[in-house]
């Protein structure tokens, strides 16, 4: 590509199909057929965020740079995670408050597979990297460093080839972004050393994606869910943030854990056969929903443990600010005693779905996240979930051999 054409395309974005980054699981769907007046023949617009511009060291003449999405007349593509996570943070601005957040991710390294027929995949019994002394681990995070996505730790997780990658926690849309280039990092880092890399979710144990967040003063020098005065509990800020993910919990499963196979990990500890789960939260208890961590230097700060590594990362980000602002404002999540308690009353007891179908209705429900992600958002995802529903057999035997990677 020659200069001048380059500066074009800096200047006034790359035009491609709409189709290519929107999907119509079927035109005679109703479902779909409302979503279809929104234009998806027409092109939309790449616009570079050049603050984003990467050279990529795993890639030889290749650099990354992340696009916002715009319709032709210049309007945002309503459907766009990235640009949905932008809105969030704006408004949490608006509101005097800054994120700090980080993910933290599960994936798998396996050997190459054997062919067996022209149908089917098989993995080796034994998968890779039982320690992270391996030189594909040092080269994939040597280079999310030159990407500017600066991990804090990596190591093995709970089986033989599964690894775990936590970041550093950043401001804003980075961490996003982060996780983002980490899940095509790894993948074509892994291609290098002739391994297969997935963060799907295979039966029986879980890729996890959890969002490790704090809400801090515009500045970012005050983190407003401790006090800073030697008192590990939330601040009456962060219990009221927590409340909001609490209420929301449902809705937000449906984001975090969009497949079927996502949702088994929550009824892991259940023996019984039900329809839903309590969503819990602690002090330091990591099998909580939302585990408020009081040690390190990084102060106090929530995971949200609903997530998958499946899940859009945007999406992700997104959902947690529009739920915590809800609590923020919301009475519905109130203390029994600023002073000395840590109880949190709500209206009614948060559950989470354990079938993505009733995770769905709940999403479709909850009127604060369709209005903050956006209604057109909101039908799209719900209208290709339904899709995926219903042609689940013929997916899950796909995915089962990871014909494709999530």
């Amino acid at each position: 590509m020659d200069l001048s054409n380059s500066n074009e395309k800096v200047i006034h974005g790359v035009y491609m199909p709409r189709g290519y980054l929107e999907l119509i699981p079927n035109p005679k769907d109703n479902e779909v057929n409302h979503i279809r007046a929104t234009c998806f023949n027409n092109d939309i617009v790449l616009m570079p965020e050049l603050s984003t511009f990467r050279v990529l060291p795993w890639a030889e003449r290749t650099a990354r740079v992340i696009c916002d999405t715009f319709t032709v007349t210049g309007e945002p593509l309503l459907t766009s995670p990235r640009y949905i996570a932008k809105r969030q943070l704006s408004q949490l601005q608006d509101y005097g408050f800054s994120l700090l957040s980080a993910f933290i991710y599960d994936f798998c390294i396996f050997g190459v597979p054997e062919i067996i027929n022209s149908k089917t995949i098989s993995f080796p019994a034994s998968t890779l990297l039982d320690n992270h002394d391996q030189p594909f681990m040092q080269e994939l995070v040597d280079g999310l460093y030159h990407t500017g996505a600066n991990v804090e730790s990596f190591s093995s997780s709970t089986r033989p080839g599964q690894m775990e990658i936590c970041f550093l926690p950043e401001f804003g849309i980075s961490a996003a972004d982060n996780a983002f280039t980490l899940r095509s990092g790894v993948k074509e880092v892994a291609r290098k050393y002739n391994y297969i890399a997935s963060f799907f979710i295979e039966t029986g144990f879980c890729n996890s994606g959890i969002l490790s967040h704090s809400l801090w003063d515009l500045a970012g020098k005050e983190n407003m869910f401790c006090s800073g005065c030697g008192n590990e509990q939330l601040t009456i800020t962060g219990r009221k943030w927590l409340a909001g993910l609490l209420k929301h919990s449902a809705a937000l499963s449906c984001l975090m854990a969009p497949a079927v196979s996502c949702r088994k990990r929550y009824s892991k500890e259940s023996k019984d056969l039900k329809e839903s789960v309590p969503t819990t939260w602690g002090y330091n208890d990591n099998s909580c929903a939302f585990n408020i961590k009081c040690h390190g230097e990084k102060g106090t700060r929530i995971e949200n443990k609903l997530g998958s590594a499946t899940a859009n990362p945007y999406l992700v980000l997104a959902a947690t600010v529009a739920a915590g602002l809800d609590g923020l404002q919301s009475s519905d999540g109130v203390l029994a005693c600023p002073e000395d308690s840590t109880d949190l009353y709500q209206s009614k007891p948060s559950e989470i779905p354990l079938k993505l179908e009733d995770a769905l209705v709940a999403l479709e429900e909850d009127q604060c996240l369709r209005e903050a992600l956006g209604e057109t958002f909101i039908r799209y995802f719900v209208a290709m979930k339904k899709y995926e529903l219903e042609n689940e057999e013929t997916d899950a035997e796909r995915n089962k051999f990871l014909e494709y990677f999530i």
